[in-house]
C-alpha cells in the first residue's frame, strides 16, 4: 500500500520513493486505464499522471462532501422560503424544539 502527500509517495513502512516507478509496471497500466493518448500505454508517461490522478481523487472526495452539504444548504433555503421563513430561522427553531434531521433529509423533504 502507499500514500501520496505532495510530490512524494511512501510507502507502508515510511519509506520515501522519487522517481515515477514507484508501483510496478502493471499496476501503474491498470490505473491509467481510460486515460488518453499515450497516458495509457507509455509508463514514463503514465506514471506522473497517475501520481497526480490519485492526489486528484484524494481532494475531490472532500470537495464532493462540501459541494453537497451546499446543495442541501440551498434546497433546505428554497423550501423555507416558500413558507416564510429564512434558512437560519428555520435551523434555529429546529434545535430549539430539540428536533434532530440531519440536512440530507430536510433537503429531500423539501423537494
Amino acid at each position: 500500500s502507499y500514500l501520496v502527500k505532495g510530490n512524494c509517495l511512501y510507502l507502508d513502512g515510511g519509506a520515501v520513493l522519487g522517481g515515477v516507478m514507484f508501483l510496478d509496471k502493471a499496476k501503474i497500466l491498470k490505473l491509467a486505464k481510460g486515460f488518453r493518448g499515450r497516458s495509457k500505454n507509455c509508463i514514463r508517461i503514465a506514471a506522473p499522471r497517475v501520481t497526480k490522478a490519485l492526489q486528484y481523487a484524494t481532494r475531490d472526495r472532500k470537495q464532493k462532501k462540501r459541494e453537497m452539504r451546499s446543495l442541501w444548504i440551498t434546497r433546505i433555503n428554497a423550501g423555507t422560503r416558500e413558507h416564510g421563513l429564512k434558512y437560519g430561522q428555520f435551523m434555529s427553531g429546529l434545535q430549539q424544539e430539540n428536533i434532530q434531521v440531519n440536512r440530507k433529509v430536510l433537503s429531500e423533504l423539501a423537494m
